[in-house]
């Protein structure tokens, strides 16, 4: 019989394989969203559907089934090659569920609804993007039926990005979530507006994009393992801990565009980078959950990057980087105008308290599809009801609506509400940071954000999927997720600001 050394080095061999298909495959993807011509995109579909297949293949064969449930056995693993069998094996079960069509056919949709949506954005026009949404939609559908669920078909898909996420779960989060943050917006609206002009001037392309590169330095990414680029939606991806890829957009009329994108990707980057590179291709070697994740980006977006803190010491370069448009406004005047609560149009560029009207929005409304309740034909109608109902917003256009996302055209049902999780997460978590770097506060008017990086490596980066989401948020701050820890933060922010 082999040795248990053997047979675990074995299996990291098959699962290195398999991870060297799907980070090939991530490559593609991120070309087709930077890089690609349009001319591409027929072969590039049926180059993703391959590689999607053959690792599908490879994560289904009955050696590798039967490879875990013999390490699985063995009494000898240690605790991190345990934890690493026992996920894999988890995901093998599941995986084993799909077809070789189904992954396929999953494979092909999503280039053409990727490509379609590109082309919808340009022509202003839900029909254009409408006919691939609803063959997506019919797969996800398929694909919940295939993983199995209770109660709800969206319950199989949710647990995709957030295991076990439910509706039933979610819903109890926004219950209790969006009523104090509604009062909180009655209150603001009701209070004097901040002004925010000076966030809407022109600001060359080139000049944002020099800015971005220095804050994106600032932060500590690892630009000797990581790169950025421009694309029609900000995404970030990795392909291994010393090759990760950050995109952002840039609006030349709005300086918040490309400025908190970046911070943002930049989390994600830095979770990825910090990621142990010696457990590549395995569990333990992947980022906790997409909650988590998000965590990340929310942290050093909102509690670091729209931080008084954090602008005391980077707005004097900001004038230095944009000298004609910011030269006449102070820095508490940024740091009111950056912070500006009111309902918009845009998630992505939303403050803090409406953006979680905005998840809401999209969480109902998948769970609608799933469930049948509606078409993808009345996406747009919904949209603009859901719209005025909870934010009093009237939606112009398409393009300023429905069509805002990338996330549908790539599959990814089920992952909006991880949005509002990462920013509950990561409010407990700053809350802790603070806690246990008493000085966080003054190094970040200096500067300094390495502490902080340094505590985010060692308490959640370095971990991997060693621990739930939960668990890993008991482990930091001695407590299960608490969205008190966010509201808290939200009032002691807001209520300064607008005189409460």
């Amino acid at each position: 019989m082999a040795a248990t050394e053997e047979l675990y080095r074995e299996y990291k061999n098959k699962m290195q394989r398999i991870a060297d298909i799907k980070y090939a495959h991530a490559v593609l993807q991120w070309d087709q969203e930077t890089y690609l011509p349009p001319k591409g995109a027929f072969r590039r579909g049926q180059q993703l559907s391959t590689l999607s297949e053959m690792s599908h293949q490879l994560f289904s064969e009955d050696a590798l089934g039967e490879l875990l449930q013999e390490l699985i056995s063995r009494g000898d693993l240690t605790e991190n090659q345990k934890r690493n069998t026992e996920l894999t094996l988890e995901d093998y079960t599941k995986n084993k569920k799909y077809s070789s069509a189904l992954v396929r056919a999953l494979s092909d949709q999503t280039n053409k609804a990727f490509h379609s949506w590109i082309e919808a954005r340009k022509q202003n026009s839900f029909s254009v993007f409408e006919k691939d949404l609803a063959g997506m939609v019919s797969l996800k559908i398929e694909e919940a039926s295939v993983l199995g669920f209770e109660q709800h078909p969206y319950n199989a898909l949710l647990n995709e990005f957030e295991k076990g996420s439910t509706v039933a779960l979610l819903d109890g989060v926004f219950s209790g979530l969006l009523p104090p943050l509604k009062e909180l917006l009655f209150k603001i609206l009701a209070a004097p507006q901040v002004d925010d002009s000076f966030l809407r001037q022109h600001f060359p392309k080139q000049q944002q994009w020099n800015w971005g590169m220095h804050l994106l330095k600032q932060l500590n990414f690892d630009f000797e393992a990581g790169r950025q680029d421009v694309s029609e939606h900000p995404f970030s991806t990795s392909f291994n801990a010393n090759d990760v890829r950050l995109t952002t957009r840039i609006d030349e009329t709005d300086f918040s565009n490309m400025t908190w994108s970046c911070i943002h990707e930049a989390g994600h980057g830095l979770y990825e980078q910090g990621l142990p590179e010696d457990e590549y291709g395995l569990p333990l070697g992947e980022a906790c959950s997409y909650s988590i994740h998000e965590s990340q980006s929310r942290l050093w977006e909102n509690n670091v990057g729209r931080g008084k803190a954090f602008w005391q010491y980077h707005f004097p370069a900001l004038q230095q980087y944009l000298p004609g448009q910011f030269a006449t406004v102070d820095s508490n005047q940024f740091y009111k105008g950056i912070n500006k609560v009111q309902p918009s149009l845009i998630r992505t560029e939303a403050d803090e308290i409406t953006y979680h009207f905005h998840v809401y929005i999209r969480y109902e409304l998948e769970k609608q599809l799933l469930e049948g309740a509606i078409k993808t034909a009345d996406i747009p109608v919904f949209w603009k009801e859901q719209y005025k109902n909870l934010m009093d917003i009237t939606v112009p256009d398409d393009y300023q609506g429905c069509l805002q996302d990338v996330h549908w055209s790539h599959g990814s049902f089920g992952y909006f509400p991880t949005y509002s999780l990462g920013s509950l997460y990561a409010a407990q978590f700053y809350d802790a940071a603070r806690v246990q770097i008493p000085s966080l506060t003054q190094e970040l008017a200096q500067g300094h954000t390495l502490s902080l990086l340094q505590w985010l490596r060692t308490q959640i980066h370095s971990k991997g999927k060693m621990y739930t989401s939960e668990e890993l948020c008991k482990r930091i701050t001695g407590k299960p997720l608490d969205a008190g820890f966010f509201v808290s933060y939200l009032l002691q922010k807001y209520q300064p600001i607008y005189n409460l």
